[in-house]
């Protein structure tokens, strides 16, 4: 049975679901992934999947969701993308998470949400070794 990879941040409009969409085109080991958030956004962020179409990943499919008590305790691994509310910030309602402290794309440039983008890329490839090795 496949395991459970959980992305959360708080609006689940850009971080968390740029992570959730390399994972799916990038990881060959059969895992469910999914990204939520503590007050999920209506819509993603626009440039967000602007910047995501510019490299060939689609994510007109995807919406935000909400973070469930049963996402958390179905979850193999968690990662928290970062948070700037404190109040509502995913960790506080998570144990054994990881936190990867990326900066919100909410308010960026296309230029600083293209850096984030790689950045995320870079660190879902990074964790999808690391599971290779579990």
């Amino acid at each position: 049975m496949p395991k459970n990879i959980l992305f959360v941040c708080v609006e689940n409009a850009g971080r968390s679901q740029m992570a959730e969409a390399f994972f799916k085109k990038y990881s060959k080991i059969k895992f469910n992934v999914i990204s939520a958030g503590t007050l999920p956004s209506s819509e993603l962020n626009p440039v967000v999947v602007q910047v995501m179409e510019e490299i060939g990943i689609d994510m007109l499919k995807q919406s935000p969701k909400i973070l469930s008590n049963s996402m958390i305790e179905n979850s193999h691994k968690i990662v928290n993308m970062g948070c700037m509310d404190k109040e509502l910030c995913p960790s506080i309602y998570v144990k054994d998470v990881t936190n990867w402290n990326v900066s919100d794309p909410k308010t960026q440039s296309i230029e600083q949400i293209r850096i984030i983008r790689d950045q995320i890329k870079s660190k879902v490839l990074d964790m999808i070794d690391l599971l290779k090795v579990d």
